[in-house]
């Protein structure tokens, strides 16, 4: 097998090869080729600023490139695939943390580019072509007209333009996943949330919403979706606002109103699930599917990352077999920092929480955030066992839940009150 080699991008953002060099992955790790694939459709190549480029020489001594050379580089993929292993570098000492994205590593090998990743899912509904700007900038400007009052057309027509968000876009293009954000508030506090953060030198990459949004305004945005669009779904729960939940009252009524309209498509929540019984009203209210945000099956690296306030990671649970029991499609968002999530006591943990909670669906979310702001605030490694390989996670994840769908998206699924909610 040939041995993948350094990649790094000059000042002017051309990307070079150093053949000489073998690439690394983050922890000094030596790439090989069945780590890798080609460059997929839709990825994007990022210069990693004030982090120095390195390498590993035949004589198995570690090289740092000069900053004069450049920089270290990382593929930022598209939805639909996980990564596997985070990029080497050398951090230039009292430098700003990295920007919030979710960087892997990359390599050439036989003159092409590859990168450490998997595909998990069907890429069709979220691949950029899918998203014609000039399209999309058209259909922006006729609902606006439309609903010229509307404030959640006005707050999803500046995640569409300003940050190319797929289910926001999608309430405009009237098919698929539909965004409505609904809550400013939160009840916890992310290390990577990427809408609002406490820390002064930590920059969030969205705005968070300003607003709470009426139960007419609401209604107004969703029912023609909910009857019109190709495999509807419209979901609570997004990137440019805090936590849904708080919303509940009015959310609750949202739902009752909407399936007064149409019993068509799925109505879904993204969510923390921090309040079982805030859930249930909704559950009775005629949600359809929810998906739960964590980035592990135990507590202690939950409460790590996510420093919740007013609940616990046992109320985290309680929501989820309550959704089984209500006849929901339930799923969780697994945010993916490879080394973390693979480890013994987190595979673990992962599987019991599945099994305990009957969850349906596992959604791989690739984490973003600079390694060296997310590592110091987590758990010792040391405490949870040998790292088994993001490969191999999902691998033992196929096997022990083979009931359990892995992949990146929500489903269009329709609710049942039996215990198997079935796909349309």
């Amino acid at each position: 097998m040939a041995t993948p080699y350094l990649l790094y991008v000059t000042q002017e953002g051309e990307i070079l090869e150093e053949p000489r060099l073998q690439a690394l992955s983050f922890g000094d790790r030596p790439l090989k080729e069945s780590d890798l694939i080609p460059l997929p459709d839709g990825v994007t190549l990022s210069m990693m600023p004030d982090r120095l480029a390195v390498g590993l020489k035949r004589s198995g001594q570690r090289q740092v490139l000069p900053q004069s050379r450049g920089w270290a580089v990382a593929a930022l993929l598209p939805i639909g695939y996980t990564r596997t292993l985070l990029p080497a570098y050398e951090k230039v000492p009292d430098t700003e943390p990295l920007p919030f994205f979710g960087y892997s590593a990359v390599a050439g090998l036989n003159g092409k580019l590859y990168v450490a990743a998997v595909k998990t899912d069907e890429v069709r509904k979220w691949h950029p072509r899918a998203f014609n700007r000039q399209k999309l900038e058209r259909l922006v400007h006729e609902k606006q007209e439309a609903y010229p009052e509307n404030r959640i057309i006005g707050q999803h027509a500046h995640c569409a333009l300003d940050y190319s968000c797929p289910t926001a876009s999608n309430l405009f293009f009237e098919r698929w996943e539909m965004a409505i954000a609904v809550s400013p508030g939160c009840n916890a506090r992310c290390v990577g949330c990427i809408s609002k953060q406490e820390e002064e030198e930590l920059i969030s990459p969205q705005d968070r919403l300003t607003f709470i949004p009426t139960v007419d305004e609401i209604v107004e945005v969703a029912q023609s979706h909910l009857k019109k669009a190709e495999d509807a779904i419209v979901s609570f729960g997004q990137g440019c606002e805090g936590e849904p939940l708080l919303q509940w009252p009015r959310i609750g009524k949202a739902i009752k109103a909407l399936r007064q309209r149409t019993d068509r498509g799925v109505i879904n929540i993204n969510t923390n699930g921090s309040n079982p019984r805030w859930l249930q009203h909704l559950y009775d209210a005629g949600l359809d599917t929810i998906r739960v945000s964590t980035i592990s099956g135990h507590p202690e690296t939950y409460n790590a990352y996510y420093r919740p306030l007013g609940y616990t990671f046992d109320d985290v649970k309680e929501s989820l077999r309550r959704a089984g029991e209500s006849g929901l499609y339930s799923s969780i968002n697994l945010l993916s920092f490879p080394g973390l999530i693979d480890r013994e006591r987190e595979v673990e943990a992962l599987l019991a929480l599945a099994r305990e909670t009957n969850l349906r669906l596992i959604q791989l979310r690739n984490l973003n955030i600079d390694p060296e702001v997310f590592l110091p605030r987590m758990p010792d490694f040391n405490t949870m066992g040998k790292a088994l390989g993001m490969r191999k996670l999902i691998q033992i994840l196929k096997q022990e839940l083979p009931e359990v769908e892995i992949g990146n998206f929500t489903r269009p699924v329709t609710r049942t009150m039996s215990a198997a909610p079935t796909a349309q």
